[in-house]
């Protein structure tokens, strides 16, 4: 169905995804309204094609639009299916179906378009120090997916100032509990993994339940600590990730691929995306906390309909999540030097804003490099190859005349079909140097974007502290009480400097190893070029 229609609000696409950007007041032409729930796809008048929500424009009747807010955003099948769930529990054994309604859609990406930015909610002011958090991370300029902006609202809920002022009393076990130490240079980090492993991701498919009705895109995992293949689909990726992101506050979730809602069962694009999770599964297993946490082992481990289903409640209803995980934090009883401490997240916070603005200028090259070897140059070099068999094809016509050019129309073609070969080549080229440096990028560029937030945790953490020292000057806290202030936002700060430190050690690692695979399919390729050229000129040699 086609029809007019004028928009009441503006919206803004995501760049790079299927979204159109729209403005108060200018019209559109819709040419499809069954593209998912809530979402049209239309055309403006600049002859852009694109989505946008259905509630954010009117049919053609009125050129004024309702002094009114705007209506939210129309949700993904993920938010349906996961924020929508009916609060009785006995509800949620019937509808929580792990291997059916729950995780029903036709994509890897939920079904529908990508989930979109709520309006901002302005928190009610708090003397809390949970709320003084959350208003600083919204402040945040990152660039993390949208779902980012609530990334730590169970650090809001479960009340950051309880922890900080002793009241928080939860019990953890022993096999909770996660160490911080101190290495041979005197700097802390987190326990190293005794027993490390990998996991591959592999060997994806597309499967259909519903006799075709419903389709999806599964992956097999396979740990190396025991050798047994678990298959998941793209929604179980994430519901782990937001378990993740909601349990570690002080520590930077790596971003899934992102979702499409076009071509998703294409080889190239599902290989690509497998590519994607193998690089959010790598950082996960090398990292010592999240590698060991319970979510992760039971999403990596369960392979039984019966036995998922209560870990997956269980893992919901986590009480060591946000300002309560660090109850589990076990760090060295020395007190942390202020000044080092404040020099440490100071040169984190400068790092982190340079490495992420390199990165997204080193993805744009990698996206338009990409392009390039895809398109133009395929097209160069193909046009070159078309103009040798054009002068071979010339002097075919004078050879079968009865001219002796001892055989120079077949080498000349030869150079044209060289040249053809080295388009062909540069169309394949990109999935082997600039895609994987890509997917590293991707990591990482999240990584960066989350961090922000977590400085402001550990800044807000810190004001804290700062008000309880000036309360005891006043007379107004005892000396002991802030002593153990103090001892709990040293957990805090130790927890921070054993991430930056990870961080730090990571990107070294990854990204020279990144560079140097990068580089040996450049010269592999390159090489390829001229030994092709090689083979063409020997040909003439001997003429």
């Amino acid at each position: 169905m086609t029809g007019s229609v004028q928009a009441l609000y503006d919206f803004s696409g995501e760049p790079g995804s299927a979204e159109l950007t729209i403005v108060a007041g200018e019209f559109l032409t819709v040419t499809r309204q069954d593209v998912g729930e809530g979402w049209w796809e239309g055309v403006n008048d600049k002859g852009q094609t694109g989505l946008f929500p259905a509630a954010y424009v009117e049919e053609v009747k009125s050129s004024n639009p309702p002094a009114m807010p705007p209506p939210p955003l129309p949700e993904s099948f993920a938010d349906n299916e996961w924020n929508n769930q009916p609060t009785n529990d006995n509800q949620n054994y019937e509808v929580m179906d792990y291997w059916d309604d729950e995780w029903d859609d036709d994509s890897e990406g939920g079904g529908g378009p990508p989930p979109l930015p709520m309006p901002p909610i302005i928190p009610v002011k708090s003397s809390s120090i949970g709320d003084d958090m959350s208003l600083g991370r919204s402040d945040s300029k990152s660039t993390m997916p949208k779902k980012s902006l609530n990334r730590f609202s169970m650090f809001v809920k479960s009340g950051g100032e309880n922890y900080i002022m002793g009241t928080l009393k939860l019990n953890v076990s022993d096999a909770d509990k996660v160490y911080i130490v101190e290495n041979d240079q005197g700097g802390v980090m987190w326990n190293p993994l005794t027993q490390p492993y990998v996991v591959a991701v592999a060997s994806h498919k597309k499967e259909s339940k519903f006799r075709g009705l419903k389709s999806f895109i599964a992956y097999q995992l396979t740990p190396t600590f025991n050798n047994i293949q678990v298959s998941r689909r793209y929604k179980h990726f994430d519901w782990l990730h937001e378990r993740l992101e909601e349990k570690f506050s002080l520590i930077p979730i790596p971003p899934l691929p992102e979702k499409q809602i076009s071509g998703r069962y294409e080889r190239q694009l599902i290989e690509r995306r497998m590519n994607q999770l193998q690089a959010f599964v790598d950082f996960v297993c090398r990292h010592p906390v999240l590698s060991q946490c319970s979510v992760w082992e039971h999403f990596l481990t369960c392979t039984d309909e019966k036995k998922w289903k209560p870990g997956k409640r269980k893992a919901e209803k986590d009480e060591l999540v946000g300002a309560n995980y660090f109850l589990t934090l076990q760090a060295p009883d020395k007190a942390i030097n202020i000044y080092n401490l404040e020099q440490e997240t100071e040169s984190c916070s400068r790092f982190v804003h340079s490495m992420d603005i390199a990165v997204k200028v080193l993805m744009a090259c990698s996206q338009d490099q990409t392009k390039k070897h895809q398109g133009l140059y395929k097209r160069e070099y193909e046009k070159i190859g078309l103009s040798f068999c054009n002068l071979a094809q010339a002097f075919g016509l004078e050879e079968a005349s009865g001219s002796d050019n001892s055989g120079l129309s077949e080498s000349i073609r030869y150079v044209g079909d060289t040249y053809n070969d080295i388009g062909k080549l540069f169309d394949e080229q990109p999935k082997h140097d600039w895609g994987p440096l890509g997917d590293i990028l991707h990591i990482y560029k999240g990584i960066l974007a989350a961090f922000p937030d977590i400085l402001t945790v550990h800044k807000d953490t810190m004001a804290k502290r700062k008000d309880c020292e000036r309360l005891t000057l006043d007379h107004k806290m005892e000396t002991s009480q802030l002593q153990q202030v103090i001892q709990r936002t040293d957990v805090v700060s130790y927890a921070l400097l054993a991430e930056i430190n990870h961080f730090h050690a990571e990107r070294t690692t990854q990204i020279r190893k990144a560079m140097k695979s990068f580089l040996c399919e450049q010269v592999a390729f390159y090489q390829k070029i001229a030994a092709k050229l090689q083979d063409a000129y020997s040909l003439f040699e001997d003429q």
